[in-house]
């Protein structure tokens, strides 16, 4: 993981009282946090913005994935963009105004997004250090790394700790899907033309994984029960015994998620939390309805 130097969502500054801690923990909103956490932890969501036809709408507050998801059925246009550094300059001041004398800022892969640029554009500007991160994660993977930093914050760890937390969880953190076609990942750059056209080819249903901050395919398999099941025992295999958390994310497959976080309950002997939720807008976006994905971090 390399380190380079708005909805107002849950947790965010305008919600939280005076900040006892001093490093306060900045994320944007593809972490996919239940609400809960980011309260509970005093995380801020930083908002990236899906394009929807000439509307440009802001995941969390604006648009749904079930939005999105439906646009791309009915083949409409569909793309994301960027938080703009302000929006990142803006927050580091109000979280700074709040108390704060650090701040770390943890972000989806950089592969995926110029997200990360723009937050380090706005460290520059900051009135206190920021830290800003390029975590090589998306959805709850990411989620995972920003939970490990705020844990380290609230028990007054400085900038350095909370940044190690992050990374350490991200090492050891995996993610894997499925996806009922590669069509969406095609278009929105985020998987090679190449192996998009193999899928649709063969009519194969294919399983990725997030391999150094990129999506690479992991394996093809004919039908999509098998591609599942398959995907289900991959997680089981690589979960190990050791305490771990796991995310099922999904779009527009809710009954798919739950059957398979049942599943998992019963498979992974070493399970601590169980994540279940549909993913937002903007990796919706890229991935398109029927998306199930598990999310592995060993505690």
């Amino acid at each position: 993981m390399k380190e380079r130097p708005h909805c107002r969502a849950p947790g965010s500054p305008d919600n939280l009282p005076f900040m006892s801690r001093h490093v306060a923990i900045v994320t944007d909103s593809t972490a996919y946090l239940p609400r809960a956490a980011l309260e509970r932890h005093g995380i801020t969501a930083v908002p990236l913005t899906v394009v929807l036809g000439d509307e440009a709408l802001e995941e969390g507050t604006e648009i749904s994935a079930r939005s999105v998801a439906q646009a791309l059925q009915k083949r409409k246009y569909v793309t994301t963009s960027r938080p703009a550094p302000e929006a990142f300059a803006e927050t580091y001041r109000e979280v700074a105004a709040a108390g704060a004398s650090g701040i770390v800022s943890l972000h989806l892969s950089s592969e995926f997004s110029g997200t990360y640029d723009a937050a380090v554009l706005a460290a520059k500007e900051a009135p206190v250090p920021v830290r800003v991160v390029d975590t090589g994660m998306v959805a709850m993977a990411l989620g995972f790394c920003a939970l490990a930093a705020a844990e380290v914050a609230q028990s007054g760890g400085d900038v350095d700790e909370a940044v190690a937390a992050a990374e350490k969880r991200a090492e050891g953190t995996s993610a894997y899907f499925y996806v009922d076609t590669l069509e969406y990942l095609r278009r929105g750059g985020r998987i090679g033309a190449a192996q998009a056209l193999l899928g649709s080819a063969l009519a194969v249903k294919p399983l990725l994984q997030l391999t150094d901050g990129r999506i690479e395919l992991l394996e093809k398999v004919r039908t999509a029960s098998k591609a599942i099941a398959r995907l289900e025992e991959i997680v089981a295999e690589r979960a190990g015994t050791d305490p771990v958390d796991v995310a099922v994310h999904h779009l527009a497959a809710t009954e798919r998620a739950d059957a398979l976080a049942d599943r998992l309950r019963a498979r992974v002997p070493g399970l601590a939390d169980l994540h279940v939720s549909e993913v937002g807008a903007v990796i919706g976006a890229h991935t398109g309805p029927g998306l199930l994905g598990v999310v592995l971090s060993p505690r």
